[in-house]
């Protein structure tokens, strides 16, 4: 049985107390060791739209909203008993049916208008605002992993309601949104290979993790705003995993992850090459000991893949003072 956590779920982690964020990561370690534990008190969620959620008791009021069917065990969320319920109550687990990659989706619920009498002429209101996406079809809107039953509120959106229905989207489909309302053409993420399982496409491993032993579940939970040591963005990936020729380069601004390429692609090579050692280095003291500190949170449970991993300060007399930085592996 696969063992999986999401970013939610350590997003609502880090929300509790220090006592409780304790006793959830204790809880969390019984599920990964031994999810049929007699220890383990499961409930599952009636009122929950998605059958396959259940909540496992932490302490008398703490719940850990958890996914669980033959082939995997998904931790979704925590929280006090009530929010956690109504949590799970408003959300399902699927496959999207255009992209294939698992989702986490909140579950669109009709509201009824309360309309209310007018006793006083008001003033002529103001003309709404154009509708960002009245255009696009279903087909090039599902492409960008916009849920099937959140398409007719993605065509309301105009400037003004956009940022809210973007929190409530998948990921993939709340960026291609701004993008395209900013003038943008998205990209769309698709995996090198057909997957099978949705959890292995690019936009869910953005949101998903398989743990695959303890240590590595203890550093995602230790280190949960530190999400590039555990959720690579879909679109770094590539770079990362593919089979070069020779030497690469990989060149852009300030802040687009090119150190964080680079510290995956090291821990990559050394994992494919088992007998080789991999050098990676960078240009001062500070940068240096920042890679080391980020690479110990990477492979801070493979020691011995951590012992095959340089990382040095470079000194090149012919450095320029400006230009592109980039990383070659």
């Amino acid at each position: 049985m696969d063992f999986l956590i999401a970013d939610t779920f350590t997003d609502s982690l880090a929300r509790l107390t220090g006592d409780e964020q304790k006793a959830v990561k204790t809880t969390a370690f019984d599920l990964q060791m031994n999810p049929a534990s007699p220890g383990l008190s499961f409930h599952k969620l009636d009122k929950a739209k998605d059958k396959n959620f259940w909540s496992v008791q932490v302490n008398a009021d703490i719940r850990l909203i958890v996914h669980k069917t033959e082939g995997s065990l998904l931790l979704c969320y925590v929280n006090h008993h009530d929010k956690a319920y109504d949590w799970a109550e408003r959300r399902k687990l699927e496959t999207h049916p255009r992209t294939g990659a698992a989702q986490l989706v909140e579950i669109r619920k009709t509201v009824k208008e309360i309309v209310v009498p007018v006793y006083v002429q008001a003033e002529r209101p103001a003309p709404p605002k154009p509708r960002l996406f009245a255009d696009k079809p279903d087909e090039e809107l599902l492409g960008y992993g916009v849920p099937a039953e959140w398409l007719n509120d993605v065509r309301q959106a105009n400037e003004d309601s956009l940022l809210l229905l973007a929190d409530r989207l998948p990921g993939e489909a709340a960026e291609a949104l701004l993008e395209l309302a900013t003038g943008g053409k998205p990209r769309v993420a698709k995996p090198a290979t057909p997957v099978t399982n949705p959890f292995d496409h690019p936009d869910a491993q953005r949101r998903f993790r398989v743990m695959t032993n303890v240590e590595e579940l203890q550093r995602a939970l230790d280190f949960p705003w530190e999400k590039w040591t555990v959720f690579l963005h879909p679109e770094q990936r590539q770079w990362v995993e593919r089979d070069y020729t020779g030497s690469a380069r990989v060149s852009g601004s300030a802040g687009t992850g090119k150190t964080i390429v680079a510290l995956h692609r090291a821990a990559h090579l050394a994992r494919t090459h088992p007998e080789a050692r991999v050098l990676l280095t960078t240009f001062s003291d500070t940068l240096a000991n920042a890679l080391h500190t980020k690479l110990k949170r990477l492979v801070g449970s493979e020691p011995r893949l951590a012992e095959r991993i340089d990382g040095l300060q470079h000194r090149s007399t012919d450095h320029p003072k400006h230009g592109h930085d980039g990383h070659r592996g």
